[in-house]
């Protein structure tokens, strides 16, 4: 279903509060859409022109007044998400989806067996891996394509 925006409330220097048609809120800073955006949006860096956002097209964007400034509903809620923390519920959650143990959840993600467990236990994610687990719940091809499974038993001996 696609998200709808109900009310915003822009605060400088660019980020949105977003009350969502179904009745969450939720925050998203802008500054990186804003700077990779060129000179199309390089007049959102305005105070005055940041400070026009409003609601259009029954909630499916956010405008500004001036040329072309609008970012759809879609986007907004993706940028919201992904911003948002990623905490031990979180984690358990997409380690239960996923359906990996807890060695393979490691390897997938490039950190220790001990670092993933501290994870677990309530230990601060890091950005990239909270960036690594986000993208992986958007796009399961990821997971397809880094994933791989351990073997049961010990490994071979080289020869």
């Amino acid at each position: 279903m696609t998200p709808r925006v109900k009310t915003i409330l822009p605060t400088l220097p660019s980020s949105l509060t977003i009350d969502w048609v179904d009745g969450r809120r939720s925050t998203a800073n802008l500054t990186g859409w804003i700077a990779t955006g060129g000179e199309l949006l390089a007049p959102l860096r305005s105070a005055g022109i940041w400070e026009t956002a409003k609601v259009t097209d029954y909630g499916a964007s956010v405008e500004w007044d001036g040329n072309d400034l609008a970012i759809d509903a879609y986007h907004l809620y993706q940028i919201a998400e992904d911003q948002r923390d990623f905490d031990v519920d979180d984690l358990r959650k997409w380690q239960e989806d996923t359906g990996l143990s807890n060695n393979e959840a490691a390897d997938f993600l490039g950190v220790t067996l001990r670092t993933w467990n501290n994870y677990r236990a309530g230990t601060p994610v890091s950005h990239a891996v909270k960036m690594l687990l986000r993208a992986s719940q958007r796009d399961p091809l990821l997971l397809h394509a880094h994933f791989r499974p351990r073997r049961p038993g010990r490994p071979r001996h080289a020869a």
